[in-house]
């Protein structure tokens, strides 16, 4: 999957470097490119000052070509753009795609096998030199070498050519499937039809990355930026990262970044707790701070909303993000589908959403695909087991499936206390499938045990906690990697955890990724996760929500569907 941290494809680990997170945001300003909105400190924002930003990992791989974001990324959205990148809006606006460097979204062949982009006039880098389109191609072409490897990996797998190319240091040639006809213009071929290019189009490998400045692995020092702000140090590879203005960056072709703060320092390596309390106190330049990759837990949250100069300071968000049980139909019972579906309606979603931290922190999920309209989420229930769930219904299918006296079976989680697999949530499933006559017998992992043994093809567990992350708000990267029987990886980091293989899905598929219409492809995806659920290959369990809290004099809070925490571009501290 992909992670809620930096975000990540396969977010199947549970936070991805950015950080994203259905519904509209709590905090932020109602037209949020007027400039207007503030939240936790009155007044309209105004340029200046120092943005402090306080976090737990570092921003490591500081490369475009080796980070994995969603969107351009927070911090990395700062000095690296993109083709196109997100609406930097609140609630679902903000999980549309829009232009970037580009003009416009590209113009697809009629098959979508060929995307054109024309680059706006005036882009420019720190130094003053012009942006050109043999830039943004040699970008992408860096990103190809293993020495930068790190990123999506969709270009390798859409463009033609790109499984065999090794990047520019071994092949000075380049990729032929992306053409450079001018200084402004840069066409893709791809070997399938791809409608959602446009979203892909966001991600860092598109940053432009003049040739005569590149260093290699030593180019993460100091990128040369295309974005508002520059890199002025980089300590102990991300722990403290320091920007100040870009001089040669211009509003006039920039309508996303508002770009408010003089200079932004990101230190990094804090614990949870104290970010959170240094937050809070708001003391000093902690006033002027925030954190893109910290939420409240549980009593944290508890303690703030009791305090209402606290709860003013909260900011809400959703990203597209679900947690789920995941089958592996191989190993018995799970091969009967009714020992599935028994399990689906034996599952008491409150006491897991407890277990997760309350319904504040988390929503109770009976669809695969987020509830939200950009991935065309469909509701459907398919095996309702209302709130507590029917152990009624599940021992009635057991029988069926000849368990009259009830089964034993094994439950594999993470022992990360992260309230998504972790040992709480295990024991709820634990007790609500006991009335159902199904005893769970538990088996904590740690961390990497846990991703290695259950991503694994011949290692992969019958029954265990699973939660996938979206690279961009819509069904494709969501439900593609997890059912399509073509992506299933039998000697490495595999995803599709029923090993699913239906043509018919693999087709739909197909058929979705040709449309260039990305509402008509949502809808067609909504479709097809509800087709695909019938079967009961995972049990959705809830999708979290995200609780950030910022200091007291941050303005302008700005939360979007597509990346659930604040946009840190969108934030003044004056």
């Amino acid at each position: 999957m992909r992670q809620p941290s930096v975000i990540s494809r396969r977010v199947a680990a549970a936070t991805v470097g950015l950080v994203l997170a259905a519904g509209a945001a709590a905090c932020g300003p109602e037209d949020s490119k007027g400039g207007e909105g503030s939240s936790g400190a009155e007044g309209k924002p105004q340029k200046g000052g120092t943005l402090t930003v306080l976090n737990s990992n570092p921003q490591q791989d500081f490369d475009p070509a080796r980070l994995y974001t969603s969107g351009g990324g927070n911090v990395p959205s700062l000095v690296f753009r993109t083709l196109t990148t997100r609406n930097r809006e609140d609630g679902a606006e903000g999980a549309k795609v829009v232009p970037d460097l580009a003009t416009d979204l590209g113009t697809p062949s009629k098959d979508a096998t060929v995307w054109t982009y024309t680059l706006k006039d005036g882009l420019k880098y720190e130094d003053g030199t012009a942006i050109t389109s043999a830039d943004i191609k040699y970008g992408i072409e860096r990103s190809f070498a293993a020495e930068l490897s790190g990123g999506a990996p969709y270009l390798r797998d859409w463009l033609i050519g790109g499984a065999d190319y090794q990047g520019p240091y071994k092949d000075k040639k380049g990729l032929d499937s992306i053409e450079v006809p001018d200084a402004k213009t840069i066409v893709f071929h791809l070997n399938k039809p791809e409608g959602e290019f446009p979203y892909l189009a966001t991600q860092t490998q598109t940053t432009p990355v003049p040739r005569a400045k590149d260093k290699g692995t030593k180019y993460e020092e100091h990128p040369v930026s295309s974005g508002p702000y520059k890199v002025v140090s980089n300590e102990n590879d991300g722990e403290r990262l320091v920007l100040e203005r870009n001089p040669h960056w211009s509003a006039d072709t920039d309508e996303e970044r508002k770009a408010y703060p003089d200079r932004i320092d990101v230190r990094s390596g804090l614990d949870s707790a104290v970010i959170n309390q240094r937050l809070s106190a708001s003391q000093g330049a902690d006033a002027a701070a925030v954190t893109t990759d910290t939420n409240l837990g549980p009593a944290e949250l508890a303690k703030v909303t009791g305090d209402k100069k606290l709860a003013v300071r909260v900011g809400t968000g959703h990203f597209g993000y679900t947690n789920y049980i995941a089958f592996n139909p191989k190993v018995k019972p799970f091969d009967n589908p009714k020992v599935r579906q028994a399990i689906s309606y034996a599952v008491d979603r409150s006491s897991v959403v407890n277990a997760a931290g309350g319904s504040s922190l988390a929503e109770p999920a009976t669809t695969y695909l987020p509830n939200q309209k950009s991935f065309g989420h469909t509701p459907y229930d398919h095996f309702p087991a209302g709130k507590t769930g029917n152990a009624e219904k599940a021992r009635e299918l057991l029988k069926e499936a000849g368990y009259a006296k009830g089964l034993t079976v094994t439950l594999t989680h993470s022992n990360d206390r992260d309230f998504e697999t972790s040992p709480e949530i295990a024991t709820a499933l634990q007790a609500a499938l006991k009335k159902a006559g199904i005893t769970v017998e538990l088996r904590g992992l740690e961390s990497n045990d846990y991703s290695d043994t259950t991503q694994s093809a011949t290692k992969e567990p019958g029954f265990f906690l699973a939660h996938w992350g979206a690279d961009w708000p819509s069904g494709g990267p969501f439900l593609a990697p997890i059912f399509d029987g073509r992506q299933i990886v039998e000697d490495g980091a595999n995803f599709n955890s029923g090993f699913l293989n239906d043509p018919a899905v693999n087709k739909e598929i197909d058929e979705i990724n040709k449309l260039t219409d990305l509402s008509a492809a949502a809808e067609r995806w909504g479709a097809l996760d509800k087709k695909i659920g019938e079967q009961a290959l995972t049990v959705p369990l809830f999708h979290p929500v995200y609780k950030r809290l910022v200091g007291q004099d941050i303005k302008n809070v700005v939360i979007s569907d597509w990346t659930g925490v604040l946009d840190i571009s969108q934030v003044a501290v004056k």
